[in-house]
């Protein structure tokens, strides 16, 4: 495994690719090209990111090794959390915020310190 790591690490490029075949045969694999036609060797597997949604014809972005030592992987910065966390954090300070505002309110009517 170290290899295939090393191999990406060192040598990967990232390339748009299209999947131009799909085999779903338990373990998914799909066969991919660069957007200018080069085929991407080995295929992608499931744990890279050829899921069950994934279909013939999808574009993605991936990184693979030009020597073919090192499958594919894809590029999951979009599939990120990070702008669901960033909505919760401003969830939490504005329930915050309005707590404060609340409890200030709630003091100054009832003679609370």
């Amino acid at each position: 495994m170290l290899p295939v790591i090393t191999a990406l690490a060192d040598r990967g490029e990232w390339v748009d690719a299209v999947v131009v075949s799909k085999e779903d045969s338990g373990t998914n694999h799909c066969d991919l090209r660069t957007t200018d036609g080069r085929a991407i060797s080995p295929s992608l597997s499931e744990g890279d990111g050829c899921r069950d949604a994934r279909t013939k014809g999808d574009e993605l972005r991936v990184r693979y090794d030009p020597k073919g030592v090192a499958g594919p992987t894809e590029d999951r910065s979009a599939d990120s959390y990070g702008g669901m966390l960033m909505a919760l954090f401003l969830v939490a300070v504005l329930m915050g915020t309005w707590g404060g505002v609340r409890q200030s309110t709630w003091d100054r009517q009832y003679g609370g310190r």
